[in-house]
């Protein structure tokens, strides 16, 4: 039972995650020339950063949470109010850059890029966008404070790759009608994936929020 509301409560973290250029990038390349070797490098790229983020964020966490053994309970509130603030940061930011559609121009060199260009936009736009940092260091939090093992952390970087991966795997089952189905999509996420976004943090913000009540 604690494996399955552990999972079901950080899982959704995965879509706050991915939502803006770093989806958007992941249609682009999954229509470039090269579209399997990019999107791969992009999604090996982004494994290699969300994994260390919330790595980091999980034996931080426990190692703080060791040295003070004998103050469990105040530890719990302090990780459950670190979560909190990074959740309303989240929800402030999410709603204040909503209307900022315009792809950056960056995102012009694509659809010409090479594997080793995707790479690095993987590494980059899920190892240095405040949202993904904020929600990596969440969710690694979490799940030490739930006093789970850090293989745990590992659905939440999982699902946040199969969806980076979608793009791509429409391709492979879709073949030439993702030509057409893919700019709609990618459009439709640019535009509205705030508002999940918003749903997921504050969801996520009621459960610190509960943690500290209970603590």
């Amino acid at each position: 039972m604690a494996i399955a509301v552990s999972f079901s409560e950080i899982l959704p973290l995965s879509f706050v995650m991915i939502a803006g250029p770093q989806i958007v990038t992941s249609f682009f390349l999954a229509t470039s020339g090269r579209w399997a070797a990019n999107s791969l490098s992009y999604v090996l790229g982004a494994a290699i950063s969300v994994t260390t983020t919330v790595t980091v964020a999980y034996f931080v966490a426990k190692g703080v949470n060791n040295s003070g053994s004998g103050h469990k309970a105040a530890f719990d509130r302090g990780i459950d109010g670190i979560v909190l603030v990074l959740m309303l940061f989240l929800i402030v930011r999410v709603y204040l850059t909503r209307g900022k559609s315009q792809p950056p121009k960056w995102m012009g060199k694509l659809q010409t890029a090479e594997p080793k260009f995707a790479l690095l936009m993987g590494l980059a736009l899920m190892g240095v966008f405040p949202t993904d940092i904020a929600s990596s260091i969440a969710a690694g939090f979490h799940v030490e404070r739930s006093g789970d093992p850090w293989w745990q952390c590992l659905p939440f970087v999982a699902l946040t790759l199969l969806l980076l991966a979608t793009p791509a795997l429409c391709v492979v089952f879709l073949g030439r009608r993702a030509d057409v189905l893919l700019p709609k999509i990618r459009d439709w996420m640019n535009s509205h994936s705030w508002v999940i976004s918003e749903i997921v943090l504050v969801f996520f913000a009621a459960i610190a929020i509960n943690g500290l009540i209970k603590g």
